[in-house]
């Protein structure tokens, strides 16, 4: 899906174009967002930002999207976006941006803070598995690559069942933040066919080497996805995990 199978991880209100640019000679792909597309996931992230969140509000989130999207079409890096919607209306346009410059659509099942599961997104969708499919499917049929980004021990929620029912309905990917259960990313693997990312303190050649032998396919780096140096040992060490010829400077 992308080369090298590490990628940035998204980090609301500064995974932007500009950062994705920074990254791309040690990344193969990188998630921007999250963005809030819809009107109650938008109210939700402004009330983020009273608290002294930093959240992506522009006045057009696909206008945005499609932006962003664009300033990367120079740069030797897969792209993609993550949102945030409580309703599946906006999705599909989402998607159709996405489509339309090569890039990746990822679904938010994953941000866990009060506001946004108050209004039904983020992790709530974990709990709402038909909503979330729905919201791929509907993706999907706009020819989009479109994947989720989940949480791994969410109360009740089976996640290897949950990528099951979301290849059925479409996904090619699956973005696993696998909190302290790193060995769901072996049972998601074998559970679906899906292209598995794994994060969760990727930091160094321990971290890749324990995703690498549960059968992700890819890596990402959320926090330190800025910091170079992190990223360079990263990178080094998913070459060696799998079996890559050093990456040239690009």
């Amino acid at each position: 899906m992308f080369s090298p199978p590490l990628a940035l991880a998204s980090l609301s209100g500064e995974a932007d174009a500009d950062w994705a640019r920074a990254g791309a000679d040690y990344a193969g792909a990188a998630f921007l967002g999250g963005i809030a597309i819809d009107d109650d996931s938008r109210a939700a992230a402004r009330d983020l930002v009273a608290r002294d969140r930093t959240e992506f509000l522009p006045n057009d989130p696909l206008a945005f999207i499609d932006r962003e999207l664009a300033a990367l079409e120079d740069v030797p890096i897969q792209p993609a976006f993550n949102v945030r919607s409580a309703t599946p209306d906006p999705i599909p346009d989402a998607a159709r941006v996405c489509r339309d410059r090569d890039a990746l659509l990822e679904v938010n099942a994953h941000c866990r803070q009060d506001e946004l599961c108050a209004v039904g997104c983020g992790e709530m969708l974990l709990r709402d598995a038909d909503r979330l499919r729905e919201y791929v499917t509907q993706a999907a049929e706009t020819g989009a690559t479109v994947g989720v980004k989940v949480r791994a021990e969410v109360p009740g929620v089976d996640l290897p069942a949950l990528a099951q029912g979301l290849e059925a309905a479409g996904a090619a990917f699956v973005h696993i933040d696998a909190m302290d259960s790193e060995s769901v990313v072996r049972e998601v693997v074998d559970a679906t066919d899906l292209f598995v990312i794994a994060n969760n303190g990727v930091r160094d050649a321990d971290t890749v080497r324990e995703y690498v032998d549960y059968g992700a396919d890819a890596v990402s780096v959320g926090r330190p996805s800025d910091n170079p140096d992190v990223l360079a040992r990263v990178l080094a060490a998913v070459e060696e995990a799998y079996g890559l010829e050093s990456t040239p400077s690009r």
